[in-house]
């Protein structure tokens, strides 16, 4: 009898402690909507965490999630998302020797959205642009948001500029963006993403795993998948010479 009190105890307590689990349903590729309801069905809160431009993903759809699918947590637990922007649909305009009242209102007529402002000691004239991300050149937006880097009037003897956004981007393309303001680029680490549409096995039972913020490295090239994380953070003030870390995400293999 005490082995059974025991026993069914045991059972009781197992079935309370997964009875208040969830799991992280996939939700990239799917529109904001279909992401909400497969999220609110498995009892979790979703939050649209950021939004970026995306040629390959369409207006409104996820492009990357937090946690990532099959991970364990409890229930209304909050599931990050990023969304998609579409393609971009406005040229990049050229502020720089504009005045910064003069470059938000440019800004603002074109439906993007002002960033980061900084002001640094700058030789000519006060209040005018002398940087600007993303470039007037650049061929693809990954943001709506534009910084600026604005002089002031003492002299400045350290060439200043403002953090890019390397979200989204390729290893060599975050390179080239980086290197061209004078910056030294360090990847820091390389982490698994599990792709949306990945197969399942019935029965089976996913094991907790770290978020991309917290996962410890993998071995795999240090400059394979795409950028998810950057520090300095875009819109920060840096200075040639400067290094910049970057987290890089990689299409985690089937097992």
């Amino acid at each position: 009898m005490v082995a059974v009190a025991l026993i069914s105890a045991f059972v009781a307590m197992r079935l309370a402690i997964h009875g208040r689990e969830a799991v992280v349903p996939p939700v990239t590729g799917l529109t904001v909507t279909e992401a909400a309801n497969a999220v609110a069905h498995q009892r979790l809160r979703m939050s649209v965490e950021s939004r970026f431009y995306s040629s390959d993903v369409p207006e409104g759809h996820v492009i990357a999630q937090d946690p990532t699918p099959g991970f364990h947590v409890r229930r209304d637990w909050p599931v990050r998302i990023t969304e998609s922007l579409g393609s971009p649909r406005v040229p990049i305009p050229n502020l720089v020797g504009q005045s910064e009242r003069a470059a938000l209102i440019t800004i603002r007529q074109l439906g993007l959205e002002p960033s980061a402002v900084i002001h640094i000691p700058a030789p000519g004239e006060e209040d005018v642009v002398i940087a600007q991300t993303p470039a007037p050149d650049v061929g693809e937006m990954t943001s709506p948001r534009i910084s600026l880097l604005v002089s002031d009037a003492e002299t400045s003897q350290t060439a200043a500029y403002v953090m890019p956004s390397l979200a989204g981007l390729s290893y060599a393309a975050a390179a080239a963006r980086v290197e061209a303001a004078g910056l030294h680029l360090l990847a820091s680490e390389a982490i698994p993403v599990v792709p949306a549409n990945a197969p399942t096995v019935p029965g089976s039972t996913a094991t907790a795993a770290p978020t991309p913020l917290e996962a410890a490295a993998v071995p795999v090239p240090p400059t394979s998948g795409t950028v998810v994380a950057q520090s300095p953070v875009a819109g920060s003030r840096v200075q040639q010479g400067d290094s910049v870390r970057i987290t890089l995400a990689h299409i985690a293999p089937v097992q």
